[in-house]
This record gives structure tokens, C-alpha cells and sequence, in this order.
């Protein structure tokens, strides 16, 4: 009788390793779920984790330390559409031809020198997205807050969709219930919608927890209108102002974002998801100037300017990614599809994507090689502020050009005139100092480095010059604006 029980107590001891162990295989082998934060608008120095001490984000400062964060990210284009289009094709603009918020010919018309390319405001079908991507690869998909890319982003990949379609911003209503949002029905007066889209994240967090599952959340938020809640409104009243960073409402919405983003992550706690999810969180483009400075950086939204183009991004992946760790090398969104393709082992994979899989340095803590990163913007965006923007002239934020950076070294090119700016983002991160005349051969090699790739993407370059250009009028104008 002894014996039979310690053979039955061996036994089950057997079988419940052998278990344990086929559990823990399964689990190692689970491809992860993905969950990709794109915040609106939202600065390279908007949180507290990159240095700002006016904005408090307790929730993504903690995140920070459990993640990776990169000092060097960029977006695709200093813009809205542009830079999601980027982002969710894994292409560059001349592939997709969304280069900015419709038209491509804003500002006054007696101020452009030439005619810009047409732009189009809606990615093709025919492009192969993130969202088809983790849905061909059996994902459970949802885009949840700001599409700005369709009408209908349930064609492009994901099944669900909460108050996505062509918009950029939340309408005429704002951000309290009830919403002007087609797409998402209203909440009790008053609801405020990072609240209720992140419930809605939540949701479907709790109805795919046995995942896999890919999760889009691009909150509407920091995008005007600015609408906060009273009492943070309040809170930042109250709070001394610092380096350039002072709107009390702006603030109220950036902590009411973060702590959004806190409670998401407390639901992938209570379910046990963290060590299976990878989540991802970045900004669009930059920030406006004139609502928060991002100082060094010069300029801010719908420039190229560092300002306009370089955001927060930090990766979490707990187990898999090293935690505490700040990356220099340059990075661009455009890498998430390649990267993300790579890490869930897509089935289907991309026709033709620009970004580099960057695995190796997330899984490996491998340096990724020296690259040219491209910006192309055959386009005209007016001025917010001509005294604060800190563009190239008072009249806009970004007249049609080119710009590659390589290194250390940035270079801009100009359409209309053909001009270069040369900059040494090492010795100066502000580009306050154009550098071509002091390193002619320098720039002669990354306007060449431009032209090349210019070509490989057939990227349009505008040369007809606009017949209503009037040159005493524009001398006028920027004379008027900045009195």
C-alpha cells in the first residue's frame, strides 16, 4: 500500500511537471500581443520622462523605466495624415503621395513661388497596412481614437473600429459628450473621450485577453481644440511656468492622457498580460511652438525642423526588451512594420517597406548601422504663429523641399531657390547654425545622397512657377506680420 502511494505521488509529481513545462513551452512560444499608443501633437519634451518639469505623467514616467526609450525617434512627416500614412503603410510619402493635410497649396497664393505637388489625402486600398498585416496573421484587430487616413478603416485590416473615419480632430463639440464624432456614439453629458476611448481599448483588451490581439489606440488628444477637465485646468493654473511650457489646458490634457495610459496598463496587469504584450508609445509629429516649446529643438508641428519631426518613443516588452535603457541611434516609425512583422512571424508580409526591422537592437542590444534617414514635403503649410514658430521665414511652416539626415549631419533642401541648410546636430541640436558654406563637401554628399533616393521613390519634385506669385506683395507680408 506504501508503495503504491509513492508510486502515485511520483507519478502525479510527473505529470504535473510535464505540464508545467508544456504550459511554460506554449507560453514562451506565444507571439505577442501588440499594442501601439500614437498620441496626437504631442511634443518631444511634453512629458516628464524627457525633461519637462511643468507637464506631470507619473503613469508613462514609471512606464518609462520598464521599457526602452529612444531619444532619437522620428516621425515619417511633421503632420497629421502624412506622418500615420507613413507609419501604417511602412512606406515613405513618395510611395503613397499623402504628404499633408488637404491641399497642398495652402497659405496665400501671391506668397508661393511654385506650384506644389497635388497631395492626396487618403491611402490607397491597394497598400499593403499594419492592420492587414496582424489580421492575416490571425490577430484580433481594433483601431480606437484618431484614423485620419479613410473613411472606413475596417477595409484596411481591423475589425473594429471606435470613432476612426477621415477626420483630424474631434469637431466642432470637442472633447466632452456629447461627441461630434461619427463612429462612436455619446456618453452621459459631460464624458470626456481619452476617458471613453480608453474604456473602449479596455474592453477590448478584456474580449481578447487569450489574445493574440493588436491594439491601435491613436487618442484624439493633444489635438485642438484644447479642452481639459476643470480641475487639472485648475491644478496647472496654479503651477509655475517652465522653459516655454505654460498652458494650463494643454497640460490638463496631457496628464489626462497619461492617466489614461496608466489605466490601460494596470487592466494588462490584473490580467496577466504584461509579459505577453508589447505596447508602444510615440506622438505623430511634434508639438505646436506656440502651446509648448520643445527647447533645444527648433520650431514644432508641420516643420522640419527637429522640432516638428522628432518625438517620444519609448517600447515595453517585459522579459524580452531590457528595461531602463535610453537608445541614441535614430529610428523612424516607418521601422515599426518591418520590426513588428519580424517579431509576431507575420504570414503575410509587406510588398515594399522602407523602415528597418530593428529587432536586433530591441532583442539584442545590437547598435543598428549608420543609415540615411528622408523626408520629402512638395507642399506648402502657412505659418501658426510667423513671431513664434522659429520656421525659415514668417509666412510658413514648411515650404516645398527635401531632407535627409545622415550622422550627425541634417541637410535641408529648397525648392523654390534651390538653397541648403547644413546642420551638426551633435555640436547643434537647435540648427540655429547653417553649416554649408564651412563644409561644402558635406553637403555636396547628402544632396547627392538626396537626389538618389529622390529617384528610387520616384519622388515628385515641383519646378513650375506659380503665376500668381507676386515677390513686392510677399516683402510686404512678412514685413507686416512680423511689426
Amino acid at each position: 500500500m506504501k508503495k503504491n502511494s509513492v508510486y502515485v505521488c511520483f507519478l502525479c509529481g510527473f505529470l504535473f511537471m510535464t505540464i508545467s513545462f508544456s504550459i511554460k513551452g506554449r507560453q514562451e512560444s506565444r507571439r505577442p500581443n501588440v499594442i501601439l499608443i500614437n498620441v496626437d501633437d504631442l511634443g518631444w519634451k511634453d512629458l516628464g520622462f524627457m525633461g519637462s518639469d511643468y507637464y506631470e505623467t507619473p503613469y508613462l514616467d514609471q512606464f518609462s523605466k520598464e521599457g526602452m526609450v529612444f531619444t532619437n525617434a522620428y516621425a515619417g512627416a511633421s503632420n497629421c495624415a502624412p506622418s500615420r500614412a507613413t507609419m501604417i503603410s511602412g512606406m515613405y510619402g513618395p510611395r503613397h503621395g499623402v504628404y499633408t493635410v488637404s491641399p497642398s497649396d495652402r497659405g496665400d497664393d501671391r506668397t508661393r513661388r511654385i506650384v506644389p505637388t497635388k497631395n492626396e489625402d487618403t491611402l490607397a486600398d491597394s497598400l499593403y497596412t499594419l492592420g492587414e498585416m496582424f489580421h492575416d496573421s490571425g490577430y484580433a484587430t481594433a483601431t480606437i481614437g484618431k484614423w485620419h487616413l479613410s473613411d472606413d478603416p475596417t477595409k484596411m485590416g481591423f475589425d473594429l473600429n471606435v470613432a476612426g473615419n477621415h477626420r483630424g480632430n474631434p469637431g466642432r463639440n470637442g472633447y466632452f459628450s456629447p461627441y461630434g464624432v461619427s463612429n462612436l456614439t455619446s456618453g452621459p453629458e459631460g464624458e470626456y473621450l481619452t476617458d471613453r476611448l480608453t474604456d473602449e481599448a479596455i474592453d477590448f483588451v478584456k474580449e481578447h485577453k487569450g489574445g493574440p490581439f493588436f491594439l491601435y489606440l491613436p487618442f484624439y488628444t493633444v489635438h485642438s481644440p484644447l479642452m481639459g477637465k476643470q480641475e487639472l485646468i485648475n491644478k496647472y493654473k496654479a503651477k509655475p511656468a517652465s522653459n516655454g511650457q505654460a498652458h494650463p489646458v494643454y497640460a490638463a490634457m496631457v496628464e489626462a492622457m497619461d492617466q489614461n495610459v496608466g489605466r490601460l496598463l494596470k487592466v494588462l496587469e490584473q490580467l496577466e498580460l504584461e509579459e505577453h504584450t508589447m505596447v508602444i508609445f510615440t506622438s505623430d509629429n511634434g508639438g505646436i511652438r506656440k502651446t509648448s516649446r520643445q527647447d533645444p529643438l527648433r520650431a514644432g508641428k508641420g516643420s522640419y525642423y527637429e522640432g516638428g519631426i522628432r518625438v517620444p518613443m519609448v517600447i515595453r516588452y517585459p522579459g524580452k526588451i531590457p528595461a531602463m535603457e535610453k537608445v541614441d541611434d535614430p529610428v523612424l516609425q516607418m521601422d515599426l512594420f518591418p520590426t513588428l512583422q519580424g517579431v509576431i512571424q507575420a504570414s503575410v508580409q509587406g510588398n515594399t517597406l522602407d523602415g528597418m526591422d530593428i529587432g536586433p537592437l530591441l532583442f539584442e542590444g545590437k547598435s543598428l548601422p549608420k543609415r540615411e534617414l528622408y523626408w520629402h514635403f512638395p507642399i506648402y503649410l502657412e505659418a501658426y504663429s510667423p513671431k513664434d514658430d522659429q520656421a525659415r521665414d514668417p509666412l510658413f511652416r514648411t515650404r516645398p523641399g527635401s531632407v535627409v539626415r545622415y550622422g550627425k549631419w541634417k541637410l535641408h533642401e529648397y525648392f523654390e531657390d534651390g538653397s541648403l541648410e547644413l546642420y551638426n546636430l551633435e555640436e547643434d541640436l537647435g540648427e540655429h547654425y547653417n553649416v554649408a558654406d564651412k563644409y561644402p563637401e558635406v553637403a555636396a554628399d547628402l544632396l547627392e545622397r538626396l537626389k538618389t533616393w529622390r529617384k528610387s521613390t520616384n519622388a515628385p519634385v515641383p519646378t513650375e512657377r506659380n503665376p500668381a506669385f507676386d515677390q513686392d506683395f510677399e516683402a510686404m507680408k512678412i514685413k507686416q506680420v512680423m511689426q
